[in-house]
């Protein structure tokens, strides 16, 4: 999928921008330093074993050495990377002569990782006290129940209705980017929100994710501290119990808005009270290598731009509902069509809008139909019908023809002199949209009215 400036990369992006003091200070947590570990290039993660019991600097020139003539370019991206996360520290001497140096605190913590072996964050509760756990198949239906909830209250959110179980203060972190509001106008999506709700689950948790991270400090918390304890989240064991009173005060507000999401799921005993994991939270880690498993598909497009959709969910009804026609929903099947108005619907609340990229965003509509096709056609090529593809590249050119801008239209010209005389002004402020010559009328961009009108006030005297 092409990258386009809301899709949150991984974790990592955002520990490198890090200050120097704060991610050193980061790699004082053993399970930090593993993520990283994990989440390095192959070359990368090569040089760190190769160098994690040298103690002395080496040399540019003997790591370069240690890799192929072909792989020059695979070497610069991982020293640059190496470089980003300061796990390596360049160092260049009176001879020019570069060296590199393990980053000593990520050493001695990953040294002591291979040694002793892995060691959880915390160890779970005994079952003693918790008593019985929910099963994991429940687990994962609370999480993504959870996770539709949230979405639906997004795509609702000019309704009156929204859902009751998450606090409004929690959506109001989550929802930024994603929605903007007017005086006196109920808020709407953003093109933003459009295009996070044509993503995969594992897109959206990390774009979520990474903006809770980016407004921390608003919240008077220390970005490292949030990213530390994600990670270290990701370790813990799906379906085991953690006692909440482990955990420092950030940690436990942080917990409780995880829990909306469906990262985790609060339970309260007679005394004690404990967190349990889901595979939303022990996904961030595995994220950070990019696994993401095919998730089962449900749609199908015909090539009479039929669609039927074999799903109860009601979130996948409302996300149809942004491109098409939704005709009738029976228990489990959703039946509609993609038309030319369910399309210019679409493009209207800017799913269209060209990004830094020049990436249409008709791209991920078509990219969601594709991701979610059902199995009996997944396995086609290609599984979205050529023939509705194309054609809803035409209505989008169709739409994109006419493009508004604000004009003035100039006539009654005193002589032709004067008229040639003004269109040639307003060609050379890159100004004229249109001239008629035989009529004498002339049609000039807005912003060179005030110059225009200055110049025919002094021809015609």
């Amino acid at each position: 999928m092409p990258q386009v400036k809301i899709i949150a990369k991984n974790f990592m992006d955002m520990v490198a921008s890090l200050p120097a003091m704060k991610l050193d200070n980061l790699y004082s947590n053993a399970f930090i330093c593993e993520a990283i570990l994990r989440s390095l290039p192959p070359l990368a993660k090569k040089y760190v074993l190769q160098m994690l019991c040298i103690e002395a600097p080496v040399s540019a020139k003997s790591m370069e050495e240690w890799v192929l003539a072909d792989g020059a370019t695979k070497h610069k991206v991982a020293i640059d990377r190496l470089l980003q996360l300061r796990l390596l520290t360049e160092t260049v001497d009176r001879k020019r002569e570069t060296t590199y140096r393990l980053n000593p605190v990520f050493q001695s913590n990953l040294q002591k990782l291979l040694v002793c072996g892995e060691v959880l964050p915390r160890e779970p509760m005994p079952t003693n006290v918790i008593g019985k756990l929910p099963s994991l198949e429940n687990l994962e239906v609370f999480a993504v129940e959870q996770w539709e909830c949230f979405l639906l209250q997004l795509i609702n959110s000019s309704q009156a209705e929204r859902p009751s179980n998450i606090s409004s203060s929690t959506m109001k972190v989550f929802q930024r980017g994603l929605l903007s509001q007017r005086e006196k106008e109920a808020p709407r999506l953003t093109e933003s929100g459009f295009q996070f709700l044509l993503m995969d689950t594992n897109a959206q948790l990390w774009y979520i994710i990474r903006e809770y991270i980016s407004n921390s400090e608003e919240r008077g918390i220390d970005p490292s501290d949030l990213i530390s304890f994600l990670l270290e989240l990701s370790f813990h064991v799906t379906g085991e119990a953690y006692n909440i009173n482990s955990l420092t005060e950030v940690q436990r507000s942080t917990i409780k808005d995880l829990a909306d999401l469906g990262l985790v799921k609060l339970q309260q005993g007679r005394k004690e009270s404990w967190f349990i994991p889901t595979k939303l939270a022990t996904n961030l880690s595995m994220s950070l290598t990019d696994s993401s498993s095919r998730k089962q598909g449900f749609v199908v497009v015909e090539t009479n731009f039929r669609l039927y959709a074999y799903s109860t969910s009601k979130l996948h009804c409302e996300i149809l509902r942004l491109f098409a026609r939704v005709e009738y929903q029976l228990p489990n099947l959703i039946v509609g069509a993609i038309t030319k108005e369910s399309l210019y619907n679409a493009f209207e609340n800017g799913i269209t809008a060209d990004q830094a990229s020049c990436i249409p965003w008709l791209f991920y509509i078509i990219s969601f139909l594709q991701q979610n096709a059902h199995p009996r056609v997944a396995e086609r090529i290609p599984s979205v019908p050529e023939n509705v593809t194309d054609q809803i590249r035409l209505w989008e050119a169709d739409l994109n023809r006419i493009e508004m801008a604000p004009a003035y239209l100039y006539d009654e010209f005193p002589s032709r002199e004067v008229f040639e005389a003004a269109c040639d002004f307003a060609r050379e402020w890159n100004g004229l949209l249109w001239e008629d010559s035989k009529k004498m009328r002339l049609m000039v961009k807005a912003e060179v009215h005030t110059n225009m009108r200055e110049f025919l006030r002094r021809a015609k005297q």
